[in-house]
């Protein structure tokens, strides 16, 4: 838990307990009121540090007079939103500011603490499940554009196209003479683990080369399940994504291959050394421990006996590999000067959005349907192919990303674009359906005037 103190290390004075200590005493509130994620505690303990500082720049008490705390909130928007460019913050960082201090304010208001507060919100009202609910919106928030007018995911020849430049491939699947990055066979393994299992950033980049599930012997046209460790997940929740097989068999081969040539003898400064390594834990320093049981900061301090880290990625000497953001952005660019002018950047949460968009597209058209029914006529009664004869593709597409509602996926995939999926599934089947069925159907609309 961060804590915030004065230059003096002192919490009051003789005026009284200090600002910091109230900030202090509502940090220690956010793991019990929806903020359960150690880095969102850094990120509100960082805005609210940047918020007193800069009224005791100018002289304004943090629960001092509205009219005080207005004009100070306005000096510090003109701040760090046009000034200087050191200071100056993108409009999703100072959203984050903006919802840290509205939450602390509304904490000292609960607590007696201050009796103003410097934002004006606008209220209104909006039907939720025909019920009329009052809302209330923040006035100090900027304007952003709406979901749908930005790419949130990559359609499939620009997923193609982003995975043939994470291996320094062309449009066409050569080599591309200009490129000059480094470890390809690695990059193209965990884009395609990116893609095809749609974990979150932190949920790839602390994996461990023991977790990756064994490739079966023949190829299966049903995915293979791919556990997720709970502590590495976001909620600290398990859950079981799965990976095709072709994917699943390009990580094995970086393991065979470009991994073990680059694993080396690299140490932390507080090493945790492992031995009798398997695929649900091993022996650290001495102690047997289950790999779900980690924590990405003790993750990247594993290595074996003779050295080199346990993480899936690697880089020189056997050093663990995790600013995939940044590999992925400088991908993006460099397809984008050399080849496609409209492809997009590309983070991590880009890649998951783009699973879940493939992943639905394939349920919705019955593909891995009719790959489950082909492996049940084969005689592998698994628990998965059952599953996916069984439930419905929503269901499925919940359990994949790790919602805790069908309703979050719901939700979520409005902010995609979902109905071209259905208008293509659509489109595919209309000439297998029965005439009688559609001449009928237009007769109900045809008699609806």
């Amino acid at each position: 838990m961060p804590v915030l103190f004065d230059d003096d290390f002192a919490f009051e004075d003789g005026n009284g307990p200090r600002a910091t200590r109230a900030v202090n005493a509502w940090l220690r509130t956010l793991p019990t009121s929806g903020a359960p994620s150690p880095n969102s505690w850094r990120a509100y303990a960082l805005a609210a540090r940047d918020w007193l500082t800069h009224l005791r720049r100018h002289g304004v008490s943090v629960f001092g007079t509205r009219q005080d705390l207005v004009t100070a909130l306005s000096t510090y928007a003109d701040r760090r939103l046009s000034g200087p460019l050191d200071e100056r913050l993108e409009s999703s960082s100072w959203e984050l500011q903006i919802t840290a201090l509205s939450r602390f304010y509304d904490w000292a208001e609960g607590e007696g603490l201050a009796k103003a507060v410097p934002f004006t919100l606008a209220v209104g009202k909006r039907m939720v499940q025909g019920r009329q609910v009052e809302t209330r919106r923040n006035q100090a928030r900027t304007r952003r554009p709406k979901p749908h007018v930005k790419v949130q995911y990559l359609e499939s020849d620009f997923a193609g196209l982003f995975r043939y430049g994470l291996a320094g491939l062309g449009p066409d699947g050569l080599e591309d003479a200009t490129f000059r990055g480094r470890f390809p066979g690695r990059n193209a393994a965990m884009g395609g683990l990116v893609l095809g299992t749609g974990m979150r950033s932190r949920e790839f980049s602390y994996l461990l080369v023991h977790e990756v599930p064994p490739l079966p012997t023949e190829p299966t046209e049903v995915p293979i399940p791919w556990a997720v460790p709970e502590l590495g997940a976001k909620g600290r929740k398990f859950r079981t994504t799965w990976i095709e097989y072709r994917l699943l068999a390009a990580v094995h081969s970086y393991i065979a291959l470009d991994r073990e040539m680059s694993r080396g003898s690299w140490k932390p400064s507080r090493p945790l050394v492992v031995e009798e390594a398997d695929f649900y834990g091993g022996r650290i320093n001495g102690r047997r421990t289950r790999w779900s049981a980690l924590r990405p900061e003790e993750r990247v301090r594993l290595v074996g006996p003779e050295g080199g880290s346990l993480l899936l990625a690697l880089s020189y000497n056997g050093r663990p590999f995790v600013d995939w953001g940044t590999l992925f952005r400088r991908t993006a660019r460099r397809i984008r000067e050399r080849f496609e002018p409209r492809f997009p950047d590309v983070a991590p949460h880009r890649c998951r959005h783009t699973f879940a968009m493939a992943t639905l597209e394939k349920l919705v058209e019955g593909h891995y349907r009719q790959a489950a029914q082909l492996a049940a006529a084969t005689g592998d009664a698994s628990g998965l192919a059952l599953y996916l004869l069984k439930a419905d593709p929503l269901l499925i597409l919940r359990d994949l990303l790790g919602h805790s509602s069908v309703v979050t996926t719901e939700v979520y995939l409005k902010r995609l674009d979902v109905n071209r999926i259905y208008r293509a599934a659509w489109e595919k089947t209309r000439g297998a359906i029965d005439p009688a069925a559609l001449a009928e159907a237009d007769a109900e609309f045809a008699e609806e005037f």
